[in-house]
């Protein structure tokens, strides 16, 4: 069995005295692992960096083995972000999100929209909205994905500034007024589609995001949030510009 496609890092850990086994998230594949020999030494270490692109060979006698991979650096961010503490974060936790999905199960939206982040991690002002928006797609990946189009009561497609935490559906300003202290802020910037958003704003979409992450994916499983996402969004909200000096779009 062989083949060969680019992937993500998202992560790696030694094996033996020089091998290490490396996890990609690729394209058509997934997140997939495989053993790289010598993946431990210094000639690999800089491209077997979480974050990195790689263009990757695998070969294995059985499909269902964990296989070889043979590794050549494609984008090295991983350096680039070194001085940006709330990047290394972010890396850490889109990887531990990556790996909620099922191994070797194709998910071509997540990897996209991993790579878009990496390219634009470094940048506080935009750091933060990007991997909201990557928590709702990794909940509709795993079948949990929030309505946040029209209004679950009324239908209406305007003035949409809760979510229901019982349906994950939003419910518009009139509608929800009566019990807005029992629902979930929306965040305006989700709707907008636009990233010159508010501290107040980005905390609340991680609030909601959080809600349901918690709710459908970790606690199942017996699971804290991660700590990374705690501390990327403190980092990240100290790093940020004032609201007035972001750019849209």
């Amino acid at each position: 069995m062989q083949w060969s496609e680019e992937g993500i890092v998202l992560g790696v850990r030694r094996h033996g005295e020089t091998s290490a086994i490396v996890e990609l998230m690729t394209r058509e594949r997934g997140r997939h692992l495989g053993l790289v020999r010598g993946g431990a030494g210094p000639r690999l270490q800089a491209v077997l960096q979480p974050g990195n692109r790689v263009a990757a060979t695998w070969r294995a006698r059985l499909d269902e083995h964990l296989g070889n991979y043979a590794v050549e650096g494609v984008r090295l961010r991983a350096g680039a972000l070194l001085a940006h503490p709330h990047a290394l974060y972010g890396v850490v936790h889109l990887a531990a999100l990556a790996r909620l999905l099922p191994e070797r199960d194709p998910h071509p939206v997540v990897h996209d929209m991993l790579e878009a982040i990496l390219e634009l991690i470094g940048e506080p002002a935009r750091a933060g909205a990007l991997v909201v928006r990557f928590e709702l797609q990794l909940l509709t990946e795993l079948g949990f994905g929030l309505d946040l189009d029209r209004c679950a009561v009324s239908g209406v497609d305007a003035d949409l500034v809760y979510v229901s935490p019982k349906s994950g559906r939003a419910v518009s300003k009139s509608v929800g007024a009566p019990w807005h202290d029992r629902l979930l802020p929306l965040p305006g910037f989700l709707a907008a589609d636009r990233n010159d958003i508010a501290d107040d704003e980005l905390a609340e979409g991680f609030r909601m995001t959080g809600f349901f992450l918690a709710r459908h994916v970790f606690e199942p499983r017996g699971l804290p949030l991660p700590d990374a996402r705690a501390h990327f969004l403190a980092a990240v909200m100290r790093a940020r510009p004032p609201a007035c000096c972001t750019a849209s779009g």
